[in-house]
């Protein structure tokens, strides 16, 4: 019994080091210390986003605002937060290649942006920002008018 007992404990160590092996060597192919950062060129790292970035850098945004400003809260454990899910969703799609192209903001993701919008141009849209439907949604959102305010045209 106990000589089992050992082969199961040195088998599951086994599986746990190749585990922490895969991870550790993924999270360095992949930049991941990277994302932890808030520079642009992280984004860039997949070459999906491309374009996102060549549009920010021509945008009317770019002297004034980096991704982490528009596309993540603000608040320290939200900030985390989102970087660890979009981390997950966006390795988990690339690696899958199940991605729409062009790539699109989820409805997690266009909150986050539109409360971002909000907090740095409050005093300028508060009538507009507040006003809700029905639905108690914002009736008007910011990225309604001004899609290519983050990243050109």
């Amino acid at each position: 019994m106990k000589v089992r007992l050992g082969y199961v404990l040195f088998g599951l160590a086994i599986m746990v080091g190749v585990a922490l092996g895969i991870s550790s060597y993924t999270f360095q192919y992949a930049n991941g210390l990277s994302y932890l950062s808030n520079d642009p060129k992280a984004c860039v790292n997949c070459h999906i986003m491309q374009d996102q970035y060549n549009g920010w850098r021509k945008s009317s945004h770019h002297a004034v605002a980096v991704c982490n400003d528009c596309h993540v809260p603000h608040d320290f454990v939200g900030k985390y937060v989102a970087k660890g899910l979009n981390g997950y969703h966006h390795s988990r799609a690339f690696t899958l290649q199940d991605f729409h192209e062009p790539i699109m903001i989820g409805p997690r993701n266009a909150q986050i942006l539109q409360d971002n919008c909000v907090r740095c141009h409050g005093d300028l849209v508060s009538s507009i920002a507040h006003n809700t439907n029905q639905a108690g949604n914002v009736a008007i959102k910011c990225t309604q008018c001004h899609r290519e305010v983050g990243h050109g045209g």
